[in-house]
């Protein structure tokens, strides 16, 4: 894989949170400085930004150290629709954008699927786990230099606002006596109980 110090040092920051260059960090990556400079925001300090990711894959990760958006701050939301996809919106104005990944930028490559389930199960020889990392390589490299047109579909999207986050006290649990937020504890037969207990 390419050095990191060869890579912008925006680009590099995400690697050193995310721990490898890949493909996938890199759509992230791409995606939060279109919508960012489209929106015309910087990194958000505090909750001046949303980001609504469509997805659980490596680009999200991306999508926080650009940002600033963080779970912990409440302005990092996950919805899981298996899209590479991302929404971005600047409170002040009101305004959202979101991103997709177009469906002919990461085409299939039978030899780059092959080898990449070799490599995940741990059977890949030296030599398949080098043609692997050149073709990951190859692939990154590729989606940081394309035209931001060619790499997404960009578009204004209505969003309802999400409120900022707020604190909210914990109550217990009555079954297992741990700390629950009293927003999510389930009232059932006069029990406070938290989600994993009300399931039983």
């Amino acid at each position: 894989m390419k050095r990191p110090s060869s890579y912008s040092k925006e680009f590099n920051r995400c690697v050193a949170f995310h721990g490898h260059v890949c493909p996938g960090l890199a759509l992230g990556f791409r995606a939060a400085r279109v919508l960012m400079e489209r929106l015309g925001v910087r990194r958000a300090a505090d909750e001046e930004l949303v980001a609504i990711v469509e997805n659980d894959a490596c680009g999200t990760d991306a999508i926080q150290v650009m940002t600033g958006c963080t779970f912990g701050k409440g302005n990092f939301i996950f919805r899981q629709h298996g899209k590479q996809a991302f929404i971005l919106v600047a409170r002040k104005r009101t305004m959202a954008l979101r991103v997709c990944v177009r469906p002919d930028v990461l085409r299939p490559d039978p030899d780059h699927l092959s080898l990449s389930d070799k490599v995940q199960n741990g059977t890949a020889s030296p030599e398949e786990e080098g043609r692997f990392r050149q073709l990951q390589q190859g692939r990154t490299q590729k989606i940081l230099n394309m035209a931001s047109e060619s790499l997404f579909k960009i578009e204004e999207v209505s969003n309802d606002i999400p409120p900022a986050a707020r604190v909210i006290r914990s109550g217990t649990c009555d079954i297992c006596g741990e700390p629950t937020k009293i927003d999510l504890l389930r009232e059932i037969d006069g029990r406070n109980l938290c989600i994993p207990c009300s399931q039983g």
